[in-house]
């Protein structure tokens, strides 16, 4: 070998310590609690269902295998969009089937199935989170290309929309539309058994140039004694929010609300408690989005801010922002938002060779307020580019983990699991337990976490991810062992509906 081919051995040699030291430190860092959320797009059919139109039994097995296919890869929370343009994933009889669903807006799927109900059913037999991803406002993408079924929304009460570059959406400022909107959520969180309803970052348009909103007469109409359109504007978008936090806490109070907004609320030099950042456009100034506002008066559990910039940006720096978010949760939770589709194909080379994502999570980690990530979007992680989806899975998201209690929502816990026992076989264990008896405030256990100690281990130690074994809506845990291997003892809890634990039983 000549001298040149041993440098070169060593440099790779010396590249691969240090990738294996950074995924190390990742694995470390891994959190007993965090939220692992993806986005799956139906619109356009971006992420599902790839042929619209297609049988049901083709769509369930699709939406099977994405589900197992996150799962495997520590995801723990799915964000899946059931209203992509005022039309429907789910059985409405107040809008449209989607035309992404069955290839015809207004036509039902034949034979006939509620893909949301499917779902939910799936995610929670996976111990997933299902979040009704809703889009309040947009109604046609491209008006040039406007086919809408002649009951759409847009065809039956025209008078709510206004035309927008090539978009067609509800106009904000009339009551009339807030209320609407507001029903079509109740729809949702009264009839389906979702755990949150998730809006995304579109509420009034991105500012197209010196292009004007038309809502001028609106205004007028409606703005009471508001002097100044900008504030108006906020005002709807405020006061629609708060409907849907009311309407919530109303039906059921557990349901948590989030939103996923623009990543900078406003810059530094706009507001002196804004972030440094030089952004162009803002969440509060272009899109009348004051999530700082909707978070300080609890009207929203969880915010997961489209952080979609690299660390090191010029105008907006992913290492300012989450911090700048870390500090304004109020209480809440902050779940940042991530752009997996640039890992791989962004021209910047720490997207290009998949650094850029893993040093983000490292970085949020560091935040005791983040308490996990969500990432745009699901197509994006099936391509594993960089092998970013084989680092989730294999470092980064090494150990289960449980989703963040959310102590607001509520602060009773159920009792332990009840009996719990273990049969020891040749080369199999087995742990069976009862469910806890029901609490005073009817708390009961929604699944269970088993962890596995050594048995060197003279404590067991419940506060580590490590030792974690299954979370699962099993009254039992079975596994395979070797008489010749180490020797372990075991643990089980029961954890409620909100991710409260209870104390755990240890069974040796």
């Amino acid at each position: 070998m000549s001298d040149m081919q041993k440098i070169g051995m060593l440099v790779l040699l010396s590249l691969g310590i240090l990738t294996n030291c950074s995924e190390r430190k990742l694995a470390q860092r891994n959190l007993k609690r965090e939220f692992r959320a993806v986005w799956i797009t139906t619109f356009d059919h971006m992420d599902f269902p790839t042929e619209k139109g297609a049988p049901p039994r083709v769509h369930k097995k699709e939406l099977v295998d994405l589900l197992n296919f996150h799962q495997r890869n520590g995801i723990n929370a799915i964000f899946f969009q059931v209203r992509p343009a005022s039309d429907a994933f789910y059985k409405s009889n107040i809008e449209l089937w989607s035309q992404w669903l069955t290839g015809e807006q207004g036509q039902a799927p034949s034979p006939g199935w509620d893909p949301l109900t499917f779902l939910v059913e799936e995610c929670h037999r996976r111990n997933m989170e299902l979040h009704a991803w809703i889009n309040p406002y947009r109604a046609v993408y491209n008006v040039k290309y406007d086919d809408t079924h002649p009951q759409h929304i847009t065809k039956t009460h025209p008078e709510w929309f206004v035309v927008y570059g090539k978009h067609k959406q509800f106009n904000p400022g009339i009551p009339a539309v807030q209320r609407y909107l507001t029903r079509v959520v109740a729809d949702i969180a009264s009839r389906y058994d979702v755990d949150g309803i998730h809006f995304d970052d579109y509420f009034y348009p991105y500012k197209k140039g010196k292009l004007r909103f038309p809502d001028e007469t609106t205004f007028q109409k409606h703005s009471g004694t508001t002097r100044n359109i900008h504030n108006w504007r906020r005002q709807n978008v405020d006061q629609l929010i708060k409907r849907v936090h009311d309407t919530l806490q109303n039906i059921k109070p557990y349901l948590k609300f989030g939103v996923s907004p623009f990543g900078v609320w406003r810059n530094k030099a706009q507001d002196k408690i804004g972030s440094d950042t030089k952004a162009q456009q803002t969440s509060y100034d272009a899109l009348y989005a004051d999530v700082l506002k909707w978070l300080r008066k609890g009207w929203i559990d969880y915010v997961a801010p489209q952080l979609y910039w690299r660390i090191g940006h010029p105008r907006a720096n992913y290492s300012n922002l989450v911090k700048w978010w870390a500090n304004h949760a109020y209480g809440r939770h902050v779940y940042i938002g991530h752009a997996f589709y640039k890992v791989g194909e962004n021209k910047q080379a720490s997207w290009k060779t998949g650094k850029e994502l893993p040093n983000q999570i490292r970085l949020s980690r560091q935040y005791p307020r983040v308490m996990g990530n969500a990432y745009f979007r699901s197509r994006f992680l099936q391509k594993n580019p960089a092998h970013m989806t084989d680092t989730l899975r294999q470092y980064v998201y090494r150990h289960l983990a449980l989703i963040p209690r959310m102590p607001w929502k509520t602060k009773s816990y159920p009792n332990e699991p009840r009996n719990a026992f273990i049969m020891r076989e040749t080369n199999k264990i087995s742990l069976r337990w009862k469910p806890p008896l029901v609490t005073i405030s009817g708390d009961t256990a929604a699944y269970y976490v088993v962890y596995r100690f050594p048995a060197s281990l003279e404590a067991p130690d419940f506060s580590q991810p490590r030792y974690i074994r299954s979370i699962t809506r099993k009254q039992r845990y079975e596994e395979t062992v070797s008489n010749f291997g180490k020797q372990y003892y075991y643990g089980v809890s029961a954890v409620g509906r909100l991710h409260n634990e209870s104390l755990p039983v240890t069974v040796k």
